[in-house]
């Protein structure tokens, strides 16, 4: 029995196989994906913080009914840490507001209506 060798040759001449150098591509620092990134994350992070202090804010508003109504439990400052935490929902809710106007208008900017 004759036993075939298969050889396979490549499509490029054997010089340049040697030569071939896996480089990675390097990506180019693009300020409107960065200025895009940057809106979208920061809607997002106001929009968690507006949630998390109007938590805060009806917890305060239950320990301090709660104070009201039992004399014997003394814990001042809950209507101070509630006027705190409305006071983070309405600066994170006005940030909110302000990066989807920034970037509404950037994408119609971009658009071109």
């Amino acid at each position: 029995m004759k036993t075939h060798k298969m050889t396979h040759k490549s499509s490029l001449p054997s010089n340049t196989c040697n030569k071939l150098v896996l480089r990675r591509t390097r990506k180019r620092f693009s300020p409107k994906i960065f200025i895009d990134r940057t809106i979208e994350t920061t809607a997002i992070v106001s929009v968690l913080i507006t949630g998390f202090s109007g938590v805060g804010a009806m917890g305060c508003w239950g320990m301090e009914i709660i104070e009201t109504n039992n004399p014997n439990i003394i814990i001042s400052g809950w209507q101070q840490q509630k006027n705190i935490c409305l006071g983070a929902m309405l600066v994170s809710f006005s940030a909110f507001l302000g990066s989807s106007l920034v970037g509404a208008s950037f994408s119609i900017q971009r658009d071109k209506f």
